[in-house]
């Protein structure tokens, strides 16, 4: 969703200015050339590369089909594309682009993650102790979002975290664990088995500003 969430050019806390005005709400919907398919009761029901794209404020990011593209699954037209339809994503057991298994919601094509070495210093403390402090780090650049920093397991107090039962996903970083310290629930996260694009920070902590006193400066 970056071109409509978030700091993205199109969403509610847009970081840039547009040269004139930009009518609001706006749905941009562009053709998407990769090869999308569904999967529903072990057969595969839809598999075309004439997906649309359709980038809407407010919603999840969504594929819509030819009409005849969707075999007998449930539809919903798209005003802004006449002859296209969208199916609702819990239709099917299981999305795939180009063989890759999705979850929630398509990958943006404008969403990009950059994850580089820095010196950076990171101070962590919370009650009980101090978690970081490092200039030895990993800043992680990603679209409409704030940077943040993450830190190898070698520069944390590991001994004072322990592993929560939260989790979550994303697109473009994979499925994260979270980590208490004392009584600071979910203060920390990591990813042990990140997507391609994020394996720098594979096993890599980042923490949670508004769980800790935390401090991040450039080097000196």
């Amino acid at each position: 969703m970056s071109l409509v969430a978030g700091r993205g050019p199109l969403g509610p806390d847009r970081a840039g200015w547009f040269s004139a005005p930009v009518a609001e709400p706006i749905v941009y919907v562009e053709p998407h050339p990769r090869r999308v398919q569904a999967v529903r009761d072990g057969r595969v029901v839809i598999d075309t590369e004439d997906a649309l794209m359709v980038h809407r404020a407010g919603a999840a990011l969504s594929y819509v089909f030819p009409v005849g593209e969707t075999a007998d699954l449930p539809t919903e037209p798209e005003e802004f594309a006449p002859g296209y339809v969208r199916v609702p994503w819990d239709a099917v057991d299981t999305w795939l682009e180009e063989g890759r298994t999705l979850v929630h919601y398509p990958p943006n094509p404008y969403h990009r993650v950059d994850c580089r070495p820095t010196r950076r210093r990171l101070r962590v403390e919370v009650p009980g102790g101090v978690l970081v402090d490092t200039d030895d780090t990993v800043i992680v650049f990603e679209t409409s979002l704030a940077p943040r920093l993450y830190v190898a397991p070698t520069h944390v107090r590991t001994d004072l975290l322990r592993r929560t039962d939260t989790s979550s996903y994303c697109n473009y970083k994979g499925y994260a664990t979270y980590w208490a310290a004392g009584d600071v629930q979910d203060v920390a996260w990591s990813y042990d088995d990140p997507l391609p694009e994020t394996a720098a920070i594979s096993g890599y902590f980042s923490f949670d500003a508004d769980r800790c006193e935390m401090s991040a400066a450039l080097p000196g």
